[in-house]
């Protein structure tokens, strides 16, 4: 199940025609119940995406316990930033946000396909 997951994501890297290069280190645990990934993903477009995710298997299902997906632009601006830190109670979606250049707004849980249309979006506006 965490290989699945992690194969998920290393093929969605692969096969997007934005991405240039990529660099994630991954960290299994113990009969590969849990996993810490960590890296950045270079796009066409000279912006990045850094991402740390960690995981975990529960009984017959994965749970994405922390994440961080932070997109800046080529001179390292922020463009977003999804994570799951506890630090914005106020928000409805707590503690999952979303972090853009001027507010922080409740924003569900995403997975990293979705964060990948959304970057991919974005480059191909431009």
């Amino acid at each position: 199940m965490i290989r699945k997951f992690v194969e998920s994501i290393e093929k969605t890297i692969t096969f997007n025609a934005a991405v240039l290069s990529s660099n994630i280190q991954k960290h299994f645990g113990p009969d590969d119940n849990t996993v810490y990934l960590k890296g950045s993903i270079l796009f066409m477009d000279s912006s990045t995406l850094d991402i740390a995710i960690f995981a975990k298997k529960l009984h017959k299902a994965l749970s994405v316990e922390k994440y961080r997906f932070h997109y800046m632009d080529k001179q390292g601006q922020m463009l977003f930033r999804y994570d799951n830190a506890p630090h914005h109670p106020e928000l409805s979606s707590f503690p999952d946000h979303k972090h853009t250049e001027k507010i922080t707004i409740p924003a569900p849980a995403r997975g990293f396909k979705d964060i990948f249309n959304e970057i991919t979006a974005m480059i191909l506006k431009k």
